[in-house]
């Protein structure tokens, strides 16, 4: 197809795809009257994509005296993404195909006195073992997650603490020859959740796992901040945090006194062992009174820091994932306990404060989602086409 346009100006093979994965169209007449696109302009657009693979033809119904009806499908199959959901305590990675579907996945631990270059290492060693058991097939790009402040343009962490300043993108892209987009976890995961419920403009997302941060959605939009670093919470310092010191160098942060790995600490200063924080959260789930403590105090010392986030951005929803979501009860009720006893009462009138339901994306799936937003763009597809004219 050498020196023929890749697009004119209107709607381009890209806007077709899109139209096609939305099941707006389902037939080459079908993008003619959505478009206005004449029908050689429709055929050079689905012939491109056909023989990128992006898009399948088959006849389908029986004929009516001329040639069969043929339907167009979006063919997921054509290539993979990868996602890295890197986590302060482990990670999982996985295989996915372009709509999504984890195809192959693996989950490992992440050592604690492990550095950001070994983790990240580690991430892209079991997606390379993970894509050599699966056909031969392009990667179209790399969602990552990590566990701390991002700067979305460059793709360096922020956190001197959680990441060294490690070029996150370049390691990846790299790796795999392929686009990366990287985030903090919670920032991917409140994206995730404004996608299943649109119609919510503002909800904070609350991760309450081995460490503690907000993706915050307002007006519809995900709030980064002016560096990245929008929705940290875990080193904003409180005034019971005695002193102990953060894992960030500091000393006060709320992390000391409500996140997973300061409360595994007091568990053991209290003489008892649980295997993780994922034990000592189902522990306080079925009543233990020390894990139930624990988890309703840390509850209190994150609902007085996020009351001051209601007043400031009036949320109507906070949804609450990580590890101790699995003591929703116990958490909630002190989160809700400090909520509302610090927040205004207009802004906690209509507060809804939930965990993520059932059906909710997994971090592996938040991020494959993010990649595939970016991959399959019109922009994206029409510079493939172009890159392989």
């Amino acid at each position: 197809m050498t020196g023929r346009p890749m697009a004119t100006p209107g709607v381009s093979a890209g806007d077709v795809l899109g139209l096609i994965r939305a099941d707006a169209v389902a037939t080459r007449s079908d993008i003619a009257r959505q478009t206005g696109l004449s029908r050689t302009a429709v055929t050079l657009r689905v012939e491109q994509l056909l023989a990128l693979g992006l898009a399948t033809e088959r006849a389908e119904g029986a004929s009516t005296g001329g040639r069969p009806p043929s339907r167009l499908r979006f063919a997921p199959n054509a290539g993979v993404v990868l996602a890295a959901s890197i986590g302060a305590s482990r990670t999982q990675v996985a295989v996915c195909d372009l709509a999504g579907e984890v195809l192959a996945q693996t989950e490992f631990p992440v050592p604690t006195d492990s550095d950001a270059s070994a983790a990240l290492g580690a991430a892209a060693d079991h997606l390379d073992r993970l894509l050599m058991d699966q056909p031969t097939t392009p990667v179209y790009g790399v969602g990552v997650g990590v566990p701390s402040p991002v700067d979305a343009v460059s793709g360096h962490g922020l956190s001197p603490a959680a990441l060294d300043e490690t070029a996150i993108s370049h390691l990846f892209r790299n790796r795999f020859n392929a686009p990366v987009r990287v985030d903090t976890d919670v920032n991917v995961l409140a994206l995730a959740e404004h996608a299943r419920r649109p119609e919510v403009n503002d909800l904070l997302l609350l991760k309450a796992s081995t460490g503690l941060g907000v993706g915050i959605i307002a007006g519809g939009r995900l709030q980064r901040g002016a560096w990245g670093a929008a929705g940290e919470i875990g080193h904003i310092k409180v005034s019971g945090g005695a002193g102990r010191s953060c894992r960030c160098g500091d000393t006060d942060c709320l992390e000391t006194v409500a996140a997973g790995w300061a409360l595994l600490d007091r568990f053991t200063a209290l003489g008892r062992t649980t295997s993780g924080l994922p034990a000592l959260a189902d522990l306080a789930a079925a009543g233990d009174p020390d894990a139930l403590r624990l988890v309703r105090d840390a509850g209190r010392s994150i609902g007085e820091v996020m009351a001051a986030a209601v007043n400031l951005l009036n949320p109507a929803a906070i949804i609450v994932r990580g590890d101790l979501s699995r003591a929703f009860t116990p958490l909630a009720a002190g989160l809700r306990e400090q909520i509302y006893r610090h927040s205004s009462a207009l802004n906690t009138r209509a507060l809804h404060i939930e965990p993520a339901d059932a059906e909710a994306p997994t971090g592996i799936q938040a991020c494959a989602a993010m990649i595939l937003d970016e991959v399959l763009d019109p922009a994206a597809i029409n510079a493939r086409l172009a890159s392989t004219a």
